[in-house]
């Protein structure tokens, strides 16, 4: 019969000792959480659904409850007539106010007719170009391209033929 190494008290091997307790080792249970995590996932999911239903319920809720009260649906508008922009030459008394204009800046014109008050034929137009200045017309003012609707590009010869034109700057 041979000896083992550890069973002489010189020997190199440590104590024996006592197993420790522990709970008992549970397999294939990993399936059981991945179904609790995707199970409280859904619960939260639903009750966002549920919170976003309830929002939407008082907002839509409002338009039919006034319906159903016997007031006027609202109205519903509809989209805006397309504007055709046009570029309207204007000739404006004043050469030097002109010459402060860059195509971009929005200006208004104002028409002053000597029998009454000035009034304002466009407001709020694009410059499109400010051309050079002519030679030898010092006091026919100086010629300003302007982008504007048409209706206003029609008001803006109108005035253009009776009044002197003069700009601001928005």
């Amino acid at each position: 019969m041979s000896k083992s190494p550890c069973s002489s008290p010189s020997s190199t091997c440590p104590p024996a000792r006592p197993v420790p307790s522990f709970p008992p080792l549970r397999v294939g249970r990993g399936a059981d959480r991945l179904r609790r995590a995707v199970r409280r996932r859904r619960r939260a999911a639903s009750g966002g659904l549920a919170v976003l239903a309830a929002a939407l319920a008082v907002v839509g809720g409002t338009e039919a409850a006034q319906a159903s009260r016997g007031a006027a649906p609202p109205e519903v508008k509809s989209p805006p007539a397309v504007v055709r922009w046009v570029s309207a030459p204007v000739r404006i008394a004043d050469a030097a106010t002109v010459r402060l204009l860059r195509p971009g800046d929005r200006v208004d014109v104002v028409a002053a007719e000597r029998a009454g008050p000035p009034r304002v034929v466009a407001a709020g137009a694009r410059v499109a170009e400010v051309p050079d200045p002519e030679k030898g017309v010092a006091d026919a003012g100086a010629l300003v391209v302007l982008s504007v609707p048409r209706d206003t590009a029609r008001a803006l010869v109108g005035a253009g033929a009776v009044a002197r034109l003069a700009v601001t700057l928005c």
